[in-house]
């Protein structure tokens, strides 16, 4: 318990320094000089206010001298105007960016400009957006602000002119509210899903409700997790929304703490799902056994692993993680490799299983599913090339200027899509239907194919001529009007020699009733099609019997 209480203490201390260093910071080191971020127009998104860019100067913590003044070039401009900062001079590609007293010397800018960076001199009319430049004196810094007029990638940079410490937070404020702009899209994204699988869950319970009385075990547990879809999904809604009204604070990273549990556990709470299904849980087989157990433990184990991998990602920076991220991550991937061999090695068994035993409805439930797979993993590896060959170009300057507005999508939008489309087609395939347990319970008795075949019902037929002659041949057996009588002694004690006709009528032929058989012909058995997509009920395909 006191473990527990010290893990809680630490990650919560953890959300505060982070919530606390949330804003970006530009610095004297050359890895900080320069912030960059997208930004909306007003008209884009929409809000209460006009988007901004706020830069603050923080004064030295030790006094500056009086004969002493220190100043910080700064420069704020959009990434498609960067060829306006600074002038070339000779040799080639060399570039001045700061004016100082040679710059001023050698004309390439004026006196008035002492400390701040060099722009072209066509710069305020062949600009796309505004450029300011100056110079910063850090006895008495004044907050700068840049108005937004255009949507664009904008960047703010400084540099010691002085050769002095320093350290400014910059502040990029969207019309919308406190969400970076490159996530606003998740906020309308989460929000869209959220209630496409609030309606497929209510879809879902419609038939689970009317067919309450017939549910398999499996359809309880997608009925479980489609309740679970619905909400890890509003959280994470909930989690951009509330950063978007109130910042990153300690709220917001409380939320996003709270999602990455549940993410994890839906991943898990997934891979365990998928698991069972492909072992044929609650249509081929009525019980796993003690390998239910086994298949509970490691998802557990995925979940935990799943949650300290998430912590650390959180309060684990790029650049102070060591080898020791390792031991985070390797676990994770262990359980992970687990679950997809055990995954695929189940379904196959399971269609061998089916196929041996010509179960052909079963078996195309299974091999649906199997596609089904196959054609994630093909989509997930088709965007794992293109994605590739996308970061390739990450080296290039212009590629996240180019892709601020979409790579949320890239990393992030398109795995939900294909997570939505397989859950959907599980809850389809898989959806509570008429007879259910009849069908689970049932087996089809096998039909060879050499068997007998509609197809071979022409040569039953015969010709009436043949019919008349066999009929003709055939001998008939005599017809008798009533029963022969026999002498038999009357109870008076004369014998007369003759007997009375017997009072019962002569037994008539009667043709043999056909005893009625149960059947499931017409009845619905998770209403599944065959493989030309028309459901068959023929009785060459085989009958469900218990």
């Amino acid at each position: 318990m006191g473990r527990w209480r010290q893990l809680c203490a630490a990650v919560l201390v953890e959300l505060l320094v982070v919530a606390q260093a949330a804003e970006q910071s530009v610095t004297q080191k050359e890895s900080n000089r320069q912030v960059c971020s997208g930004m909306y127009s007003r008209k884009a998104w929409g809000g209460a206010v006009d988007p901004f860019i706020l830069t603050k100067f923080i004064p030295p913590k030790d006094a500056i001298p009086e004969d002493q003044d220190p100043m910080v070039s700064l420069v704020v401009f959009e990434w498609q105007d960067r060829h306006l900062v600074g002038k070339p001079v000779p040799p080639p590609d060399n570039t001045i960016y700061i004016c100082d007293p040679p710059s001023v010397d050698a004309n390439l800018c004026k006196q008035d400009q002492l400390g701040a960076f060099i722009t072209a001199d066509n710069a305020t009319e062949t600009s796309r957006s505004q450029i300011i430049s100056l110079a910063v004196h850090l006895k008495n810094p004044d907050p700068i602000t840049y108005q937004i007029k255009r949507t664009g990638y904008y960047c703010v940079g400084t540099f010691g002119y002085s050769d002095t410490d320093y350290n400014a937070v910059v502040v990029f404020r969207n019309a919308f509210g406190e969400l970076p702009a490159a996530q606003i899209a998740k906020l309308p994204f989460y929000a869209a899903i959220t209630i496409v699988y609030a309606f497929l869950g209510l879809g879902w319970g419609a038939l689970y409700y009317l067919n309450r009385s017939d549910i398999l075990a499996v359809q309880n547990y997608i009925t479980a997790i489609l309740v679970f879809l619905v909400i890890e999904m509003f959280i994470t809604w909930l989690f951009y929304d509330y950063q978007n009204r109130h910042g990153l604070n300690t709220g917001a990273k409380v939320l996003l703490v709270v999602d990455a549990i549940l993410s994890a556990a839906r991943n898990s709470f997934s891979f365990f799902l998928l698991l069972i299904v492909c072992m044929g849980y609650g249509v081929v087989k009525h019980t796993l056994g003690k390998t239910m157990v086994y298949v509970r433990w490691l998802a557990i184990t995925h979940f935990l692993f799943g949650v300290l991998y998430s912590v650390a990602s959180l309060t684990v920076t790029p650049e102070n993680a060591g080898p020791l991220v390792l031991l985070v991550v390797l676990p994770l991937a262990g359980t992970l490799t687990a679950f997809y061999i055990w995954t695929l090695n189940s379904l196959n068994l399971t269609l061998k299983d089916l196929t041996e035993r010509k179960q052909t409805v079963k078996a195309a439930m299974y091999r649906k599913l199997w596609w089904c797979i196959l054609s994630s993993i093909i989509v997930i590896f088709a965007f794992f090339f293109v994605n590739s060959w996308t970061f390739a170009g990450q080296g290039d300057e212009d590629f996240v200027p180019e892709h601020w507005g979409t790579r949320w999508f890239i990393l992030d939008g398109w795995l939900n899509l294909v997570y939505f489309a397989d859950v959907a087609f599980i809850a389809y395939v898989w959806r509570p239907t008429a007879n259910n347990r009849r069908f689970a319970m049932s087996d089809e008795i096998a039909q060879d194919d050499d068997g007998f075949d509609l197809a071979s019902r022409d040569s039953l037929t015969f010709d009436s001529e043949d019919l008349e002659a066999n009929d003709s041949a055939t001998p008939k057996p005599p017809a008798y009007d009533s029963v022969p009588s026999y002498n038999a002694p009357r109870s008076g004690g004369g014998n007369d020699g003759a007997r009375d006709v017997s009072p019962l009528p002569a037994p008539k032929p009667m043709k043999m009733a056909a005893m009625p058989r149960a059947s499931l012909d017409g009845e619905t058995m998770f209403a599944l099609e065959d493989e030309a997509g028309s459901e068959s009920d023929d009785d060459d395909r085989g009958r469900l019997v218990k």
